[in-house]
């Protein structure tokens, strides 16, 4: 669902005089306010152990399940960037890390339960504190390692971290 048929009344008061305003806001006619959709925050890392192979992840959760990815997710409300990349590696492979080094960003559309979230995703590099103790967990099915000559962007099934394998590969990091 787009965001300019999700919300029907006006968070602030209540009408239904909540129109269209521009391509990211709708106005209410009945108060003025204004209720703008910007895009959340999301953190990806590629991840790659002594043998230059990356880590990746399989989605055991829609969007995309059983699809390739990258450890990461959304960065919670007083984190930066950088604190929730390290959460969020932590939580889906069990190992702390290390080195967090920013490399891009990309725009997404990320379908959550038939709502079309507008994100920035932010690519990191990083490493692990062990390479040994990896296990998957929150919502991550396994996780391993491949070699680079082996990954297939197609494999991964978000729009926007299919294109980061794409530029991480293409730009040799």
């Amino acid at each position: 669902m787009q965001f300019q048929n999700l919300f029907k009344y006006c968070p602030a008061c209540g009408s239904a005089e909540f129109v269209q305003n521009n391509f990211k806001s709708k106005k209410c006619l009945a108060c003025g306010f204004v209720y703008y959709l910007n895009p959340s925050a999301a953190a990806a890392a590629f991840i790659c152990n002594e043998k230059n192979e990356l880590l990746v992840c399989r989605r055991a959760n829609a969007p995309s399940k059983g699809t390739l990815d990258l450890p990461g997710g959304f960065i919670d409300p007083h984190e930066t960037a950088e604190e929730g990349i390290t959460r969020e590696i932590e939580e889906e492979v069990g190992v702390g890390a290390t080195e967090i080094r920013y490399l891009f960003s990309l725009p997404n559309l990320y379908d959550y339960k038939g709502l079309t979230v507008p994100t920035t995703d932010l690519f990191f590099s990083a490493k692990l504190l062990n390479y040994n103790s990896i296990q998957a967990a929150d919502d991550v099915a396994e996780c391993f390692f491949v070699p680079k000559e082996k990954i297939h962007p197609a494999d991964f099934g978000l729009q926007s971290v299919r294109k980061a394998v794409e530029i991480f590969l293409e730009r040799k990091f």
